[in-house]
């Protein structure tokens, strides 16, 4: 086998070792980061289509059905304004030991590309680190810039800390007390330099019981003893009632949590202004370049279907995205080779958008509402 047969056989065990990774483990996180960039399908015309035998139609397909499924993360306005928010603070937290770093909250509502904002900064951390300071430590300990560790309702502090030990795959992580587990989970980041703790969907915890007090003091022992930067992820925490403070005892446990957190978040598309239309129709543009599909024409999305799919989405990345996917898969099994409203009307999305349909496209249908530049609501 020649280098670059070997070099292309490889990349192709990694990315399907993809589809069976987990992000609670540090392996699966690594694959991810380390992965080479999806390889793009040739784009055919109709007459190439015809062309290809039924095996090769068949492994064409195919790839077209897994490349539309992974079209993100798109750089969009709001996700380059996340991220140099996120790097000025991680940045910044390059101090000394006896400092305590500042952490960060990302609240915001479902749908809006929160997780895949925070994987991609993450990705850009593991890959910076790694290349400036190697895979190894000077102890000789393998490396790794990140640790990810997702709650959910019933999450306390031991329960916390093994997970910590369960993406490292320390040995330690099947028996002990929250304390040790601690320790050993202290000694799992100092071991492998880690410098970013994202803990996911932290809105699942119930902060005013008992678990909820026990993470909060965890939080605070983490930004003292750990010398990471914290990431929590979730929604309506302000709600919560981490980032103020109350009377009570249990409010003011939490609220230190908040003292030490900055709060960031991101915000759907809106078309209220000439600038936003832009920051729409950049995103729109986006999608269409990457969409293989043989009748794809320039406009096909940014222009024919920009308020039907702002519609469809309410301005939501992550209905956007759900969309224009199954959009693709049902336009490649069906033969349409094209996206429109006719064939997306068929494409179910998520309830949340369907439910909030009707008024929006009724809103554009009489010239209250337009998505793209130029235009201005009548």
């Amino acid at each position: 086998m020649s280098k670059a047969a070997r070099a292309q056989a490889e990349e192709a065990d990694l990315r399907s070792r993809l589809d069976h990774l987990t992000l609670s483990r540090k392996e699966g996180f690594g694959r991810l980061a380390e992965a080479p960039r999806r390889k793009r399908p040739e784009h055919l015309s109709r007459r190439q289509l015809k062309k290809l035998g039924e095996k090769a139609l068949a492994e064409y397909n195919r790839c077209r059905r897994k490349w539309h499924a992974n079209l993100g993360p798109l750089g969009t306005a709001q996700m380059k304004a996340l991220h140099e928010d996120l790097w000025d603070i991680f940045d910044s937290n390059d101090q000394d030991s006896d400092k305590v770093k500042g952490g960060i909250a990302l609240d915001a509502f479902p749908g809006l590309g929160k997780t895949t904002a925070v994987l991609a900064f993450a990705k850009k951390v593991h890959r910076q680190i790694i290349e400036e300071e190697g895979k190894y430590t000077e102890e000789g300990h393998e490396r790794w810039p990140v640790c990810r560790v997702g709650l959910t309702s019933n999450t306390g502090m031991r329960d916390f800390n093994r997970a910590i030990l369960e993406y490292y795959g320390h040995p330690g992580r099947f028996r002990g007390t929250a304390s040790e587990f601690g320790y050993r989970a202290l000694d799992s980041v100092l071991s492998a330099e880690t410098k970013l703790l994202i803990v996911d969907d932290l809105h699942f915890l119930k902060w005013q019981n008992k678990n909820g007090i026990e993470v909060s003091n965890h939080f605070k022992y983490i930004a003292n003893e750990f010398p990471v930067t914290l990431l929590m992820i979730g929604v309506g925490l302000e709600k919560r009632g981490l980032f103020s403070e109350g009377s009570s005892y249990e409010d003011a446990i939490l609220a230190q949590t908040g003292r030490r957190t900055t709060r960031l978040d991101m915000d759907p598309f809106t078309i209220s202004c000439a600038k936003q239309r832009a920051h729409w129709r950049d995103a729109l543009l986006a999608i269409e370049e990457r969409v293989v599909l043989a009748d794809k024409f320039p406009g096909m999305i940014a222009d024919e279907l920009s308020d039907y799919l702002f519609a469809r989405s309410t301005g939501h990345i992550g209905s956007l995205m759900t969309l224009i996917n199954r959009g693709c898969q049902r336009a490649v099994r069906a033969g349409a080779e094209r996206l429109d409203q006719k064939l997306l009307d068929q494409v179910k999305n998520d309830a949340a958008s369907e439910q909030a349909r009707q008024e929006l496209q009724h809103a554009f249908d009489t010239g209250r509402l337009v998505s793209r530049p130029g235009k201005e609501a009548s």
